[in-house]
C-alpha cells in the first residue's frame, strides 16, 4: 500500500508555463487576424471600426510581447477575453453586419475553458452565451418557418454541444494532469516524495529561511545492509522494508516537515524551522522507531536500522548542494562508525 507523502510541493510552474506560451500565441494571432480585417473595414468604406481594429491589433501584439514577464497571469487572461467577448457581442447587433457574424461566438467556450479551467471557464462562458441568444433574436426576429426554425436551432444547439464537450473534456485533462504530477512528485513504491520533488522542497524551504531568518535541517537517512535484505529474503521484502519504514517515519514527523526518497534507500527529510539541537532528538526517536520494529515477513521477522547525517541551513552550507554535500559527509561517517547512528558534526572524535 503506497504511503502519502508530506511535502508542501505546490504547483508544478509546467501548467503555467503552459498557459502563457498559449496566451502569447493567442495574443499575437489575434492582433494578427484583427488587422487583416481594419484593412478590409478600410475597403468596406467604415474607418472608424477599421482604426479600433488597428489599435486593437497593435494592442494585443504588445501583450503577447509582455505576457512572458507577466507576474500574474490571470488578470492578463481576463483582460483579453472579457473586452474580446463583448467586442463578439457587439458585431452582433452592429449596422451593416453579417448575419453569420454570430459563429465566432462558438470561440468564447473553447477559450474560456482552455485558459481558465473547468470552473472559471463556466463561470464565463455562460453568461456571454445567453447575451448573444438574446442579441441575435434581438437583431433577428423569431423565424415564422419551419426552415428558419431549424437554421436557428441548429445553431444554439451547436453552441450548447460545444460548451458541453469542452466542459467535459477539461475536467477529464484537469484529472489526467492531476494524476501525472501526482505521480511526479511521488516515489511509486513508497509513496513518500520523488528526489526531484524533494529537491524542489529544500530550495523552497532555504528561500523561506532566507526571508524568516530561522534555520532548518536536512537529513540524509541510510538504511543499513540494505543489500543484505534483498539477497537474503528477497526483493520483495526489501519493497516492504522500505514501505514498513516510511510508514513508521510519517508516524512521527511533523506536519511541517518532509520525506522523500533520493534513491535506492536513501532518503532524506527536512525539518523545518529547527536547529541541530532540536532535531537531534526527533531523529533519534526516528532511528529507534526503525531499529526497535523490526518488520513482519510471514513468519519472519527482518531486523531494520539506518544511519543519518544531519547538517543544519545556515551554519553547514548556504546551498542546497552544500547541505546535501555536508549531511552526505556525516551520513558516511556514520556507516565508518559501525551504522545505527546519528552523526551531527564533521569533527571527527
Amino acid at each position: 500500500m503506497l504511503i502519502k507523502f508530506r511535502v508542501s510541493a505546490g504547483k508544478n510552474g509546467l501548467e503555467e508555463t503552459g498557459k502563457r506560451s498559449l496566451m502569447r500565441l493567442i495574443l499575437v494571432s489575434t492582433g494578427l487576424v484583427l488587422s487583416s480585417f481594419s484593412v478590409l473595414q478600410f475597403l468596406a468604406g467604415n474607418p472608424l471600426t477599421a482604426s479600433f481594429e488597428l489599435i486593437a491589433s497593435a494592442v494585443l501584439v504588445w501583450g503577447g510581447w509582455k505576457i512572458v514577464t507577466a507576474r500574474n497571469l490571470v488578470p492578463w487572461i481576463y483582460l483579453f477575453l472579457l473586452p474580446t467577448y463583448c467586442f463578439l457581442l457587439y458585431i452582433i447587433v452592429m449596422p451593416a453586419a453579417s448575419t453569420t457574424a454570430y459563429v465566432w461566438i462558438y470561440i468564447i467556450p473553447l477559450l474560456s475553458y482552455l485558459l481558465l479551467g473547468r470552473v472559471r471557464g463556466f463561470l464565463l462562458t455562460t453568461p456571454f452565451a445567453v447575451a448573444s441568444i438574446i442579441l441575435y433574436f434581438y437583431k433577428f426576429p423569431m423565424p415564422s418557418t419551419s426552415a428558419g426554425m431549424i437554421d436557428v436551432l441548429n445553431a444554439v444547439l451547436c453552441g450548447v454541444m460545444i460548451i458541453i464537450f469542452v466542459h467535459l473534456y477539461e475536467a477529464r485533462r484537469a484529472a489526467a494532469y492531476d494524476e501525472l504530477e501526482r505521480q511526479a512528485q511521488t516515489d511509486a513504491l513508497t509513496g513518500v516524495a520523488s528526489r526531484g520533488s524533494f529537491q524542489q522542497a529544500l530550495e523552497r524551504s532555504i528561500l523561506e529561511g532566507e526571508r524568516s531568518g530561522l534555520p532548518l535541517v536536512l537529513v540524509i537517512m541510510d538504511v543499513d545492509h540494505f543489500k543484505r535484505v534483498n539477497d537474503c529474503w528477497g526483493h520483495d521484502a526489501g519493497d516492504k522494508a522500505l514501505q514498513h519504514i516510511c510508514h513508521g517515519l510519517l508516524l512521527r514527523l511533523r506536519v511541517t516537515d518532509s520525506l522523500g526518497r533520493l534513491g535506492g534507500e536513501e532518503f532524506g527529510l527536512i525539518l523545518r524551522n529547527t536547529d541541530l539541537a532540536a532535531a537531534t532528538p526527533l531523529v533519534e526517536t526516528l532511528r529507534q522507531q526503525i531499529a526497535n520494529h523490526a518488520l513482519v515477513y510471514g513468519d519472519e521477522s527482518i531486523p531494520l536500522s539506518a544511519t543519518f547525517g544531519l547538517a543544519q541551513w545556515p551554519a553547514d552550507g548556504h546551498s542546497a548542494s552544500e547541505l546535501y554535500r555536508c549531511a552526505d559527509q556525516r551520513l558516511y561517517r556514520g556507516k565508518e562508525m559501525g551504522r545505527n547512528r546519528l552523526v551531527l558534526s564533521s569533527v571527527h572524535p
